[in-house]
């Protein structure tokens, strides 16, 4: 690997393949979960899921990454 290019891993590692499957900025999606009245992980998921046909490893990457940046700020 070059000098100063890291692998992104853990949830953002998804990001790529979900902006390209569904469509939207990774931004989006993150403001969908934030405005939405569900608050527990896996009704965020099972939300994206039902209402956005997102497969369970993206839904769940998207959810992961979203909850834990929210409670860093």
């Amino acid at each position: 690997m070059a000098e100063g290019s890291e692998r992104v891993q853990g949830p953002a590692s998804y990001f790529p393949s979900i902006e390209r499957k569904y469509g939207r900025p990774i931004e989006e999606w993150q403001e969908l979960i934030r405005s939405s009245e569900l608050t527990r992980h896996m009704e965020l998921v099972n939300m994206l899921k039902t209402e956005y046909g997102m497969g369970h490893g993206h839904a769940n990457a998207l959810v992961a990454y979203t909850l834990a940046e929210d409670a860093r700020s």
